[in-house]
């Protein structure tokens, strides 16, 4: 990461100062394409605003503006005493279902068994009794014992006991058998009737809870505790911030050089000395009608959110033809403001060795450093192109150059060679 020089007098420190240490880097130069600089505004990359699916009067809001939600956090309710009993109600008639269901499966008990049997051997035996009655009185008829109204009597008697005999038997293979599969297909159909109504509720129920969909930050709040809402009234508005957005509108010629996952470098003048990587996510062909440029997209990961909506960006696109020119580490890059408050890019190049002009620093050198201003072309991993008077195989100073100041001497503690083949993005 580039570093901030403090502010120091340019005077030559005393003899008895010690040395600062510091740790160099090779510059190395690789071709590279030439940068385009475009501005931009950051937006996040999805903004909701959530609504309530049912009319009712809100009982809770758990969340303030710029307080930080995760995913299914629930972040407002409205009152549901009155589906809370409707619910109680189903989940009871749910329970007599089950029980009915599990009544008719079990079949009938052994007590009713053994009751309709008793039953049907005292209607046989009541028809059996009627039946010899009826025969002792047919036989007495002929002899003048027995009238025809005794007979008719009789058999009228006769039949009512074969009659209830019939229905107590009837009465008794019904109960020995069980309940019908229909009856039991009935119940089956009643349960889950309560059961899906049951369901309906609970359904209801949720939907008087408003759900965070994603994690991100609570960016407005529509609606307070006590207040009545309709069915789509806005509730809060959640904006995720984990990953931003930049759109950059830009001309054609440069818009039709970009294509998705293009790596890209990101400045933001809120927080100078940084510079952010991010990827081309999207290039919007339809230019806009006045401007005549076109949208494009640019993705990057909001290390520790501190990337706002509506900060101002700085995307340095790489859409030009290849050139060679010298990469150092961003560590290397050391950043000032002048009296207009612009930024001012420099690095320092550790000098020659005097008594051995032509030979690469060694750890323990006590070397001389040059300030060289600089200016910033594209980043390719973890170095950036730097425009200015600096030359392939000239060392950079990339830790311990906040301090720095030109012509001081210094002592190398570390020296870094650089890998000679560097790929441009």
């Amino acid at each position: 990461m580039a570093v901030w020089a403090s502010a120091m007098t340019h005077a030559q420190s005393p003899p008895t100062t010690p040395l600062q240490r510091v740790v160099v880097a090779e510059v190395v130069v690789s071709e590279v394409r030439r940068t385009h600089r475009v501005v931009g505004t950051v937006n996040p990359v999805r903004t909701s605003i959530l609504g309530s699916a049912v009319a009712g009067r809100v009982e809770a809001l758990l969340f303030e503006v710029g307080d930080a939600v995760d995913a299914d956090d629930v972040v407002s309710s409205l009152r549901d005493a009155t589906m809370q009993l409707e619910r109680a109600a189903a989940a009871a008639e749910r329970d007599l279902a089950v029980q009915q269901l599990a009544e008719l499966e079990n079949g009938p008990l052994p007590e009713d068994v053994a009751e309709a049997e008793a039953r049907a051997l005292g209607a046989k035996s009541s028809m059996q009794n009627s039946a010899t009655s009826l025969r002792r009185l047919r036989a007495l008829i002929t002899t003048g014992a027995a009238t025809v109204a005794d007979i008719e009597a009789a058999e009228e008697q006769a039949s009512i006991t074969e009659y209830a005999f019939k229905a107590a038997e009837a009465v008794r293979k019904r109960t020995t058998q069980g309940p019908r599969v229909e009856l039991i297909e009935q119940a089956k159909a009643r349960l889950d009737l309560q059961v899906q109504n049951l369901a309906l509720i609970d359904d209801r129920i949720d939907k008087l809870k408003v759900v965070s969909p994603f994690k991100g930050f609570v960016a407005a709040k529509f609606t307070e505790v006590g207040a009545w809402i309709n069915i789509g009234d806005p509730v809060v508005q959640i904006i995720e911030l984990d990953e931003v957005e930049i759109l950059a509108p830009t001309m054609a010629d440069v818009a039709v050089k970009l294509k998705r996952g293009d790596s890209v470098s990101v400045e933001f003048p809120d927080l100078p000395g940084e510079v952010w990587s991010g990827v081309v996510y999207r290039v919007v062909p339809v230019a806009d009608a006045r401007a005549r440029t076109y949208p494009v997209t640019i993705r990057l990961k909001n290390i520790s959110n501190k990337l706002l909506p509506g900060m101002l960006a700085q995307v340095i696109l790489s859409v030009g033809e290849p050139v060679t020119g010298p990469m150092v580490p961003k560590d290397a890059l050391v950043l000032e403001r002048n009296e207009k408050k612009e930024t001012l890019r420099s690095v320092f190049v550790v000098e020659p060795d005097a008594n051995s002009p032509g030979g690469p620093p060694k750890l323990g050198d006590v070397r001389k450093v040059r300030k060289v201003p600089v200016q910033l072309g594209v980043e390719v991993e973890e170095a950036i192109q730097v425009i200015g008077d600096i030359k392939d195989g000239e060392y950079v100073v990339t830790v311990g150059n906040e301090r720095l100041v030109p012509k001081r001497q210094v002592e190398l503690m570390e020296v870094r060679p650089a890998k000679r083949e560097v790929d441009a993005p």
